[in-house]
């Protein structure tokens, strides 16, 4: 090795961020097992390269004892003070032994080295940036799809979207894009594992952030999500400006806004309600589509008793229970619906 390889080293420090010293340090270490390889040795060796010129050094590392047991690993004091009269026991002598030809080994372990370091080092740039975007939207291409698994490439790096977290019936090709949720980031030993999800109710609310100005802004806030992927979801919206309507910021005008959301989602229906703090308007709210007669909470037992129009019953509870389930997941409250009829049955009504 030369200066020339100096001067290379340098340029990655610069363009890659891997300190030229920890890489010099790495290299060393490697010219070890590769000199104890090569020329079949088990002593002691210590491998320096000159950080100008680039030249490498091997030298034999002996400890300095009384009597010696093991000739490649020790060398007698009397011996040791003939190379130098300042040795003592307990000193390590150091001795040249570079082979002739070392450098062209040498240069091998080097590039090899660079190489894996300069690897390991972009995957932890990758990790560090994608780490820090966890619960965040990201876009990309699908690249490719292998035992259900969908690969999304995201330029530097590669996403996975496992069966699990795919929407139900949604059909994926190559070189489609998409945006997805980032779930998770692991470190791997072949580098940093981003894992999405099109499933994750995160996934609607970071889609009504980029679409609507006014959560952005924190104009207007998201106070709870209910999903099932692929069919409904449930959202409850905000306003902390009395003048700003927060459902029809989220709808947009015509229905823009969330119909750009939709359109992502495959066709999947979005409810968007006003949020309140007041149990019985919430839970009709939630019920939305459904018309709600009467609504009564029993706050210790957070479960509330609902009568909806006879002709709104099935509208309300919903396709196998969905519309009473994710309106229950948005408010937090178990929900138990009952017709009008029903309810005077239990000898009740409604203006009680």
């Amino acid at each position: 090795m030369n200066g020339d390889f100096i001067e290379a080293l340098d340029q990655i420090e610069k363009e890659k961020g891997v300190s030229k010293d920890i890489l010099i340090e790495a290299i060393e270490a490697a010219l070890i097992s590769g000199y104890k390889r090569n020329y079949g040795t088990s002593q002691n060796v210590k491998v320096y390269i000159d950080r100008e010129s680039g030249d490498v050094r091997v030298f034999s590392l002996k400890d300095v004892v009384e009597e010696v047991e093991d000739e490649l690993l020790e060398i007698s004091v009397e011996e040791a003070k003939e190379v130098d009269k300042n040795y003592e026991v307990g000193d390590v002598l150091e001795r040249e032994v570079t082979p002739r030809n070392f450098g062209r080994i040498a240069a091998q372990t080097a590039k090899q080295v660079v190489v894996q370091r300069i690897r390991e080092a972009e995957r932890g740039i990758i990790y560090n940036e994608f780490v820090n975007r966890e619960s965040e939207i990201v876009t990309g291409t699908v690249e490719r799809i292998s035992k259900g698994n969908t690969f999304i490439n995201l330029g530097k790096t590669e996403a996975v979207l496992t069966p699990t977290e795919q929407i139900p019936g949604e059909v994926y090709n190559q070189n489609d894009r998409i945006k997805a949720y980032i779930v998770e980031v692991k470190k791997t030993t072949k580098g940093p594992q981003i894992l999405v999800s099109r499933t994750h109710p995160g996934l609607v609310k970071r889609l009504f952030e980029l679409e609507v100005p006014e959560i952005h802004d924190g104009i207007v806030e998201i106070k709870s999500i209910s999903r099932e992927a692929g069919s409904r979801t449930k959202i409850a919206v905000y306003s902390v400006d009395e003048n700003v309507d927060p459902v029809g910021a989220c709808v947009g005008h015509k229905g823009v806004r969330v119909q750009t959301i939709v359109d992502e989602l495959k066709g999947e229906k979005i409810d968007i309600i006003k949020w309140s703090d007041d149990p019985e308007e919430l839970i009709a709210s939630a019920l939305s589509p459904s018309k709600v007669l009467k609504v009564i909470p029993r706050e210790n037992e957070k479960t509330a008793l609902v009568v909806v129009p006879d002709y709104q019953l099935s509208l309300a509870i919903g396709k196998e229970g969905q519309n009473a389930r994710l309106a229950a997941k948005l408010t937090g409250w178990k929900i138990d619906i009952k017709s009008e009829s029903q309810y005077k049955e239990m000898g009740n009504t409604i203006e009680e």
